[in-house]
């Protein structure tokens, strides 16, 4: 007699940068091989490490200017020959710490711009809890940012592009879903996506 097994796999179970939206909107898998580019864009859902259900981001006026500020800064880190990642960190309309990758230019491995940019709005606001503020980076944080970023009690994380080599925030690792977290900020992902991994693209490209 045969026995027939059926095996379920959840979404939870598989890096969710891997998934893709079909024209009729299904999500489906997509195999991490044969994908021609190493940034990819984060698709815009918010996923919500505070216990509420997930649910679409919806990014304000204030939320482009900020990234587009972290854009500017990434620009600026390329030329300085860095890899081209910024940080903001604002609370409401006002950004208290900004800054872009500065790995090479201080030959500094802790100098990531998110590092770089809690540092300095911790200075202006008067200590390390971070609270009622949202970092915004163009690119997934690593893990030692998304440590960073815990540690400082930021409320709200949000990034363009996903990064599956290197992500601590769901790509390859999710970080705030370990238990030895205890600050679990909202994750909102996606906005200006295309020019964060476009402007990664284009670095790595001009120099293989």
């Amino acid at each position: 007699m045969r026995t027939r097994v059926v095996v379920a796999i959840s979404f939870r179970m598989v890096p969710w940068c891997f998934l893709e939206r079909s024209a009729a909107g299904r999500a489906g898998l997509v195999s991490n091989t044969g994908r021609p580019k190493k940034f990819l864009v984060a698709p815009g859902f918010g996923r919500l490490h505070t216990g509420r259900a997930m649910s679409r981001p919806e990014f304000s006026e204030t939320d482009e200017r900020h990234m587009r500020l972290a854009l500017r800064l990434a620009e600026e880190a390329a030329r300085k020959g860095d890899v081209p990642i910024g940080a903001v960190v604002a609370r409401g309309g006002e950004a208290f710490g900004s800054a872009g990758n500065e790995r090479e230019l201080r030959g500094d491995p802790t100098a990531h711009a998110e590092v770089l940019a809690l540092r300095e709005a911790s200075e202006r606001l008067g200590g390390w809890r971070l609270l009622e503020t949202t970092i915004y980076v163009t690119l997934e944080p690593c893990p030692m940012c998304a440590g960073a970023i815990t540690l400082a009690r930021v409320p709200r994380l949000v990034y363009g592009a996903a990064d599956p080599k290197g992500g601590a925030v769901g790509s390859v690792i999710d970080l705030f879903e370990a238990p030895v977290v205890n600050h679990r900020p909202t994750v909102e992902t996606g906005l200006l996506g295309e020019e964060s991994a476009a402007l990664l693209e284009g670095f790595f490209s001009a120099r293989r």
